[in-house]
């Protein structure tokens, strides 16, 4: 995968498999991004021998947000043997002391929850995007993101004119900077794009450029196009600074960085920050955590960003077939297993 940062080659991460003493089997995926504020592989590991072989909820919950992977994969985990529990035990868990549960969050897919969602379409990076657009919109896609920041500022801006000049009618398109740009550059970005289409631009400026709050802030009050924060709202920490402070444009959150990701959501649900949901890059395992999370929080017609598949050379580790949309049937369709199997080969 291309982008501002250069071509990702490699994924590194960390699988857990939890089984009760019923023989219930839970699998989670530990997905850091340490330039994003993770904790780093080597971290991981060493916390990881840190555990017993035989944890408790009580544990799972002692992962402090210092292991915001590693607290989302052992959750997972936790949370698909509660899930296996409560079809098993069907009725009978009413009358149940389902307090462990409750703590860990860990429940069920409730009836609200969406049956399936848009995805968002990722165009290549530079001038190959406009080979794709065809092909993506004959087959149903109707929200594309594209990577900018990656090639000559003015030779972008006009290969997105001929990009928005090919989309189907109501299409929309998102941009995704990946904080490649300076406050100049972003303001001519912003200027240029005010009369375009174009739903949200993600990440103008890098988290780690000085005065970062007053400059996103300021770009999004001067300027009519939404803005999104990525990378620096990859933890719980992160999003609870931005709502401190009042953002209202989007948050692109990647729940497999972010620990607890269901007590985060429920406190961005009471406010107007808009949320769209991302991939972090995850194999299956990781694949089947995040989206069902999507399915349950997810904003109904809100394309979410998980046109990333297929990513591995092994076909066992991919997530859904790239698709207009993700249906939950799709998600609980994938195998963990299968994906696992593959270490011991």
């Amino acid at each position: 995968m291309r982008t501002a940062h250069g071509v990702w080659r490699e994924r590194e991460g960390i699988w857990v498999r939890l089984e009760n003493e019923a023989g219930d089997v839970g699998h989670g995926e530990a997905s850091p991004i340490p330039a994003f504020g993770t904790e780093t592989m080597e971290q991981l590991e060493e916390r990881c021998r840190g555990l017993s072989d035989r944890v408790t909820a009580d544990e799972i919950e002692s992962v402090s947000n210092q292991w915001p992977c590693l607290q989302f994969a052992l959750r997972t985990a936790h949370r698909e043997l509660v899930i296996k529990r409560t079809n098993r035990v069907g009725e009978s868990t009413e009358s149940t002391d389902l307090s462990e549960e409750k703590r860990t969050g860990a429940i069920a897919p409730t009836d609200q929850s969406s049956r399936y969602l848009p995805i968002a379409a990722l165009l290549p990076a530079g001038k190959a995007a406009l080979e794709r657009i065809a092909v993506l919109s004959d087959s149903g896609f109707r929200t594309f993101k594209w990577k900018v920041g990656v090639a000559d500022l003015a030779d972008e801006m006009g290969w997105a004119e001929d990009i928005l000049s090919r989309l189907p009618v109501g299409a929309k398109l998102r941009l995704d900077a990946n904080g490649a740009w300076n406050h100049r550059q972003a303001q001519k970005w912003l200027a240029r794009a005010a009369d375009w289409p174009i739903e949200f631009i993600e990440q103008p400026v890098a988290a780690e450029t000085s005065g970062f709050d007053d400059t996103m802030m300021g770009l999004a009050a001067d300027y009519p196009t939404p803005l999104a924060l990525d990378e620096s709202i990859a933890t719980g920490a992160h999003v609870a600074h931005w709502l401190e402070l009042g953002w209202r444009g989007f948050f692109v959150i990647k729940p497999a960085l972010l620990g607890n990701a269901e007590e985060i959501l429920a406190r961005i649900r009471k406010t107007t920050t808009r949320v769209v949901f991302s991939s972090a890059l995850e194999t299956a395992i990781g694949a089947r955590a995040v989206l069902r999370l999507a399915l349950e929080h997810g904003e109904p017609g809100r394309a979410i960003g998980f046109g990333v598949w297929p990513l591995f050379e092994d076909a066992r580790l991919n997530g859904p077939t790239l698709a207009p949309f993700i249906r939950r049937e799709d998600v609980e369709r994938l195998d963990p297993t299968a994906a696992w199997r593959t270490l011991g080969e």
